[in-house]
């Protein structure tokens, strides 16, 4: 049997290209989730009723009260102004951690569908449905990645209005350009290791 030997330098750059396409089109392979209501998606935090008026600094004010309370727990709090009394339940949902949410970055649409590829990491989802006639929901999404896909309806059958995410994560994801230069970088580091080694 014939074995043929490659020297290190194309081994090298074979392995770099590899990597680097690799790298390139990893953006297209991420997670897609399926968000539901309580109980059965261990995802929600916790649902507010009527959740109205639901602009990012009200709706930040709404998971900031709903993170200290013990699980389990429901509360009629009066939020002062406009956002008024607002009934605010925590789910049995356990979490290791539920960091307070901030409204600087947060991101709003409509949509059932929302793409954290082009959106970036954040910490919580709220929805909005239909006004004050259904329950808002509260979603701890940290971690995720990917499409995250949330009900057209809401628990009383009427439909979404409107979505909020919150950071503290919020904003862009390093772009692949970044990304394959930071491995070209540690590829070559390696190399250099290697040859020190064996020379």
């Amino acid at each position: 049997m014939r074995m043929y030997k490659i020297s290190p330098t194309k081994l090298a750059l074979l392995s770099a290209a590899f990597c680097a396409l690799t790298l390139a089109f990893s953006h297209n392979a991420s997670a897609n989730t399926v968000l539901g209501f309580f109980p059965g998606d261990t995802h929600v935090v916790g649902t507010v009723t009527p959740g109205s008026p639901a602009s990012p600094a009200d709706v930040r004010d709404y998971i900031n009260f709903m993170i200290k309370l013990s699980l389990g727990d429901s509360v009629n709090h009066d939020f002062g102004g406009a956002e008024g009394i607002q009934k605010i339940t925590r789910t049995t949902n356990m979490f290791a951690n539920l960091p307070t949410a901030s409204a600087t970055g947060a991101v709003t649409g409509t949509g059932i569908t929302i793409d954290l590829n082009l959106y970036g990491k954040f910490t919580y989802l709220f929805a909005k449905y239909d006004g004050q006639r259904d329950i808002s929901q509260v979603w701890y999404i940290g971690g995720l990645t990917g499409q995250i896909t949330i009900p057209l309806l809401g628990p009383k059958g009427h439909a979404l209005s409107g979505w909020i995410l919150f950071g503290p994560t919020g904003g862009s994801v390093p772009d692949g350009g970044a990304t394959v230069t930071l491995l070209g970088v540690a590829l070559g580091a390696l190399g250099v290791v290697r040859r020190y080694l064996t020379g």
